[in-house]
C-alpha cells in the first residue's frame, strides 16, 4: 500500500480546563491543565498510525522547550524527524470550558515556515493522497506548499482549512482551491467563508471552486457530504461531550485511513464519525 503524505505542524498544546472562558478584564481560577501533543498534522498521523497504515510525517520541528517536548514525542513514537529547523517551535494554549468547547491561543513558531528545499528528500512515487491543514497555507508567505502541491495533480488532496478559514489570504486560497481539493471543515466555517445562509447552499457554492467532494462536520449530528450527483448527512453515536479540542482532526484523519483502505464514502464517514466522537 502507497503512503499517505502528511504536510503541517506538530506542536505542544497546553491544555486548561476551565468552568468558562473569562471575560475581558475577568478573573477565572482554571480547574487543572496539562501538556499533550498537537497540531492538526499531528493528530490526522496519529489516526493513520493507530491503523498501522503507512504515512509520512513531513512536520517541521524547533527548538526551545517545546521544540524538545515535540522530539521527545516523535522518538517515542519511532517517527522520522524529517525537518529540522533552528527557530524556536511554537506551542498552542487550548482552554477548554465546562462543556468541552475550545478556545486557542496559538504561538506559531517554526514548525509553520516551510523551505522548497525540504521537498526535495520526497519520492512521490509512494504516496497515494496528501493533507494539509489551513494554517500552514496561511503562513505560507511565498507560496512554497502550493507550488509543490501543484506538480501532483494525480494525487488525492485532503484540505482541512481550520476556523482561520476567513484569514487565509484570498489568492493564496483560491490558489488551493483550484487543486480541486476534498475539502473538510465544519458548519460555521462553510457557512462565514461562502457567506450563505444555509448548508447545502454554501456546499454548492464551493464545489464551483473546488468540483470535488466537500465533507462539513456537524458535531453531534454526524457530518454533512456533497457532491452534486450525492448529498446526504451521516449520523454520529451519541456520546458526552468532555472536550471537543482536535475532534475535526481526528474525523478527517479516520477519513484518510479508511479511504485508503478502498472504502466508500458512506463507511468512510460513518467511521470518521465513530473516531471523533470516541475523541
Amino acid at each position: 500500500m502507497k503512503k499517505a503524505l502528511i504536510i503541517g505542524s506538530s506542536v505542544c498544546d497546553v491544555n486548561i480546563f476551565v468552568h468558562e472562558f473569562p471575560h475581558l478584564s475577568g478573573d477565572e481560577n482554571i480547574l487543572h491543565q496539562n501538556m499533550s501533543m498537537g497540531g492538526c498534522a499531528w493528530n490526522v498521523a496519529s489516526l493513520l498510525r493507530e491503523q498501522k497504515l503507512p504515512y509520512t510525517l513531513f512536520s517541521p520541528v524547533g527548538q526551545g522547550i517545546y521544540g524538545e517536548f515535540v522530539k521527545a514525542h516523535f522518538h517515542q513514537y519511532h517517527i522520522p524527524i524529517l525537518i529540522e529547523t533552528k527557530q524556536n517551535n511554537g506551542c498552542c494554549y487550548c482552554v477548554v470550558d465546562q462543556h468541552g468547547e475550545r478556545t486557542f491561543l496559538c504561538e506559531h513558531g517554526g514548525e509553520y515556515h516551510y523551505q522548497k528545499d525540504w521537498f526535495a528528500q520526497l519520492d512521490m512515487s509512494e504516496y497515494q493522497c496528501i493533507y494539509i491543514c489551513g494554517l500552514e497555507i496561511e503562513d505560507d508567505h511565498h507560496h512554497i506548499i502550493y507550488d509543490f502541491l501543484k506538480d501532483y495533480p494525480h494525487l488525492p488532496l485532503y484540505f482541512a482549512p481550520g476556523p482561520r478559514l476567513c484569514h487565509i489570504p484570498k489568492q493564496d486560497m483560491e490558489d488551493i482551491l483550484s487543486l480541486h481539493p476534498i475539502v473538510h471543515l465544519n458548519q460555521k466555517e462553510l457557512l462565514e467563508y461562502t457567506q450563505q445562509t444555509n448548508m447545502l447552499q454554501g456546499c454548492q457554492c464551493l464545489y464551483q471552486k473546488t468540483q470535488n467532494a466537500i465533507i462539513v462536520t456537524l458535531g453531534k449530528d454526524g457530518c454533512y457530504f456533497y457532491q452534486p450527483s450525492q448529498a446526504l448527512t451521516v449520523p454520529s453515536p451519541q456520546v458526552s461531550v468532555y472536550n471537543t479540542n482536535g475532534a475535526g482532526d481526528t474525523h478527517v484523519g479516520a477519513l484518510i485511513a479508511s479511504r485508503m483502505q478502498g472504502d466508500d464514502w458512506y463507511t468512510a464517514l460513518q467511521k470518521a464519525n465513530h473516531a471523533a466522537a470516541l475523541k
